[in-house]
């Protein structure tokens, strides 16, 4: 027999009675039913029920074993009385009866159980991460990414890819983030960076005339942390082709993902069709630019019901330049309560309040009620329902302004409204593509010009577009959002150096400048480069939004805290001061 098992925890079935077997695991939960002890032994593979009494030489040993203690035991598999069999488990048949223990590995006192559901600080799972992952949901987590970044795989490689390998260690380049710097010991003074992605390096395996490359890539940014986003580094299905136009990338990258979350979405309902949606309609219609289309609700502008009317406040804001009035629909939601309640959320997200209508029945017809409908007139207010399309028991939400300065709060109004109404489908993954972003932004303080969105991507256009508006150029960019997330993001490049050039000069960037910190793609793009494009999808989020999780360090093996710290590695740490002379660094203490 094998040293530690002749089955896994989830083996035993009726057709093994009789036998005699070798399982090894943790002890899941022990229970003493008075002269009987039964424990649950679990491994990766499931729970097998053993069990033990004072016939057994193993019972004074067992009698001795806690929680999470590493055993191996010998015994015979017996059938459960037909009451007690656990038709929740695969074993739940049988039990096996202990005839011999050995201690594998003994556990102190726990710090955090991992039998049942209680619920730990997050410093408490990430400082003893080994038990946090022992437990049931944390497991599952971490099989599903093995398993979805499996089949991502397979599905690459059926499409005619290939995985090919980029550096770690490499040159720094913008990609929107911080950089991490690595020391260089041979060359004192000098750094490294870990990549942010491996944007140069796909466009360079591009011009050495690969196809297709597709690599599962670690990315490293030094970022601030949200729910969503791991503040240190993360992987992405990254990929790249020749002689591609945008919808080229499209077209391969929707089955990869269609079958992805087909597979492993629990039954959830999959969009079979991708809406492409401009970046100006997305932030228009939906307040931001990675929309939950799972809700129906769209925005629209109706500042013209708002101009020169009887409400000073929209009045006045209008004769602004650049501003507007939106309207959020709220089908359903006509009840002063809730109108009350959605002003109440603008208050606490930093805005003043949120004007609003609402419609109800009074007997004799309609009526449109609240302080709006009372300043602008029935008019106006019956012309605000009509292109609204709301009727009796509907409700609509305004805000006013820039649209920057209040997009991002109508974007939440939008996903309240549709959460607290029951309008947003909880069953289903909604996708739609972001097409047509600018490339190019104004500061509001400076004036000055500069990238909004990827520098490397290629404007539409090209040549001729630069020469006129910057704030008008738009670029071959793209994000894939999915329920809320943003999942992918790509671009067809930039490969004309020409093109290259003048673009980084609308953003302030001089020749000498891009040759330095581009060298190796501009250098590249003077020895024949073909159009290409492609994308890198966040294999993290995907896992989030497949395991229904609301927080990444969930399906992550080994995450950082909110504050970019390992609790279970205690990193960042110091270096010593050997290390320290051997780079050529000095580290002067912050005051």
């Amino acid at each position: 027999m094998h040293a530690y098992r002749s089955h896994t925890c989830a083996d035993l079935t009726a057709a093994n009675v009789g036998e005699t077997v070798r399982l090894s695991g943790w002890v899941h939960r022990v229970r003493d039913h008075g002269g009987v002890l039964f424990i649950d032994l679990r491994d990766h593979y499931g729970v097998t029920q053993v069990l033990c009494d004072g016939d057994s030489a193993a019972f004074s040993a067992l009698e001795k074993v806690r929680s999470e203690w590493c055993i191996r035991i010998d015994g015979t598999v017996k059938a459960r009385d037909p009451e007690l069999v656990n038709p929740k488990l695969p074993t739940g048949e049988i039990e096996v009866y202990v005839r011999e223990l050995e201690v594998l590995g003994a556990a102190e006192e726990l710090p955090l159980m991992v039998f049942g559901d209680q619920e730990y600080p997050e410093e408490t799972r990430l400082r003893y991460r080994y038990l946090d992952l022992r437990r049931e949901a944390m497991q599952r987590n971490m099989a599903l990414r093995s398993d979805v970044v499996a089949s991502m795989r397979r599905r690459m490689w059926d499409q005619g890819f290939r995985e090919y390998q980029t550096p770690i260690i490499t040159a720094s380049s913008p990609e929107g983030a911080r950089d991490f710097l690595v020391p260089s010991r041979l060359h004192p003074g000098k750094f490294y960076a870990l990549p942010q992605a491996p944007q140069q390096f796909k466009q360079l395996i591009m011009v050495s005339g690969f196809d297709k490359y597709f690599q599962i890539a670690p990315c490293f940014r030094d970022e601030d942390p949200r729910a969503d986003r791991s503040p240190t580094d993360f992987y992405q299905l990254d990929l790249e082709m020749s002689f591609v136009t945008q919808q080229d990338v499209f077209d391969t990258i929707q089955p990869v993902l269609t079958g992805i979350f087909e597979e492993f979405g629990g039954g959830r309902k999959v969009d079979k069709v991708w809406a492409q949606i401009s970046y100006k309609d997305a932030a228009l219609w939906y307040g931001t630019d990675k929309p939950d289309l799972r809700n129906p609700i769209k925005m629209q502008v109706v500042s013209d019901h708002f101009r020169g009317s009887g409400f000073a406040i929209f009045a006045k804001l209008l004769e602004q330049e650049g501003t507007e009035i939106r309207a959020i629909p709220a089908p359903g939601g006509g009840s002063r309560k809730f109108c009350d309640r959605m002003n109440a959320f603008a208050q606490k997200e930093g805005l003043p309040g949120m004007g609003y209508i609402f419609w109800r029945d009074q007997g004799e017809g309609m009526e449109a009620a609240g302080p709006l409908a009372k300043n602008i007139g029935p008019e106006r207010t019956e012309a605000i329902r009509q292109q609204l399309g709301l009727g009796v028991g509907d409700a609509a939400f305004f805000l006013g302004g820039k649209p920057k300065a209040f997009e991002k709060v109508a974007g939440k109004a939008r996903d309240v409204i549709g959460e607290e109404l029951g309008l947003t489908d909880k069953d289903r993954f909604a996708f739609a593509w972001i097409v047509d972003f600018p490339i190019y932004e104004k500061d509001e303080e400076t004036g000055e010009i500069d990238f909004e969105h990827n520098p490397f991507s290629m404007p539409q256009g090209g040549m001729e577009a630069l020469q006129g508006d910057p704030l008008e150029v738009k670029g071959y960019q793209y994000d894939l959002a999915c329920n809320g997330y943003e999942l992918v993001s790509g671009a067809i490049r930039n490969h004309k150096p020409e093109i290259m050039l003048k673009a980084f000069e609308l953003a302030g960037y001089g020749e000498d400048e891009v040759k330095s910190r581009f060298g190796a793609l501009f250098n590249a793009f003077h020895y024949g480069a073909p159009p290409h494009g492609g994308c890198a999808a966040g294999i993290d989020r995907i896992v989030m939004l497949l395991a229904d999780e609301a927080n990444i360090r969930e399906v992550m093996m080994f995450p950082m805290n909110q504050r970019a710290e390992d609790l279970m590695m205690q990193a960042p740490s110091d270096p010593t001061s050997d290390q320290l002379m051997e780079l050529g660094l000095r580290v002067i203490p912050q005051e």
